[in-house]
């Protein structure tokens, strides 16, 4: 159940947009071996000096079409993880013309108690979901 957040510079149109959503939800399932269907997005567009995405000392050169992906999700093994950034760096850049120093990834965890998806319940624990 990723919840993915999405903050981009304002100014991608509609299918820019899609095909980024699309395309970040078909390497997560790959990746995290989760259903199709538990597809959790949002976007946030900023203008450009609300976004300063530096590149802690490794020489990425950040451009307007720079994406910072949070990820809030249960636990994930270390290997699950490099495999998503590996798969999302490379088809953002293929299907999206992203460059590899455009993306930021930040995987948050949390536990089945933090999730409740609807009914004041929380469905991980009721057993409502697995």
């Amino acid at each position: 159940m990723p919840l993915l957040k999405f903050d981009v510079i304002v100014g991608r149109n509609e299918h820019d947009l899609r095909t980024l959503l699309d395309t970040t939800h078909e390497a997560m399932v790959e990746a995290f071996d989760v259903p199709a269907s538990d597809r959790y997005q949002s976007v946030t567009q900023h203008q450009p000096t609300e976004m300063i995405l530096e590149d802690t000392g490794l020489g990425f050169k950040r451009s307007d079409k720079v994406v910072l992906l949070t990820v809030i999700s249960r636990q994930r093994t270390t290997a699950q993880k490099e495999r998503f950034y590996g798969l999302l760096s490379e088809r953002l850049h293929d299907r999206c013309g992203i460059s590899r120093d455009d993306l930021i990834v930040s995987i948050v965890e949390n536990t089945d108690a933090d999730w409740s998806f609807g009914h004041g319940r929380a469905q991980f624990l009721t057993k409502e979901l697995k």
